[in-house]
């Protein structure tokens, strides 16, 4: 069992930046992948990036590389979203999830956070 709390949220101007956070209690950490999906009012929860459990392995669609970067510490049961460059388009909550298994497989994410809110308005 995995708990997982997002921060980090908030409203942020067009280019600007957010780093969100997600603190994992539970146990083993390291056993798990960890990604960070995002839903917008009205849309279908989209797929942001996600990181391996040794945390050498990142994935992003075209849309989001460059732009937002995914790590981990597994020493502080951390991960972190950073966002860069951002627009008004990824106004969205965002969830971090993690998954037993592979960090490319978006449906085996079986443990969800609560979700942050970001806003992008000027």
């Amino acid at each position: 069992q995995v708990q997982l709390v997002e921060s980090g949220g908030g409203l942020v101007q067009p280019g600007g930046s957010l780093r969100l956070s997600c603190v994992a209690s539970g146990r083993s950490f390291s056993n798990y992948a960890f990604g960070w999906f995002r839903q917008a009012p009205g849309k279908e929860r989209e797929f942001v990036t996600a990181i391996d459990q040794s945390g050498t392995s990142t994935v992003y669609p075209d849309s989001m590389k460059g732009r937002f970067t995914i790590s981990r510490d597994n020493a502080k049961n951390t991960v972190d979203l950073q966002m860069n460059s951002l627009m008004p388009e990824d106004t969205a909550v965002y969830y971090c999830a993690a998954s037993p298994g592979s960090y490319l497989i978006t449906n085996a994410y079986t443990y969800w956070g609560q979700g942050t809110q970001v806003t992008v308005s000027s």
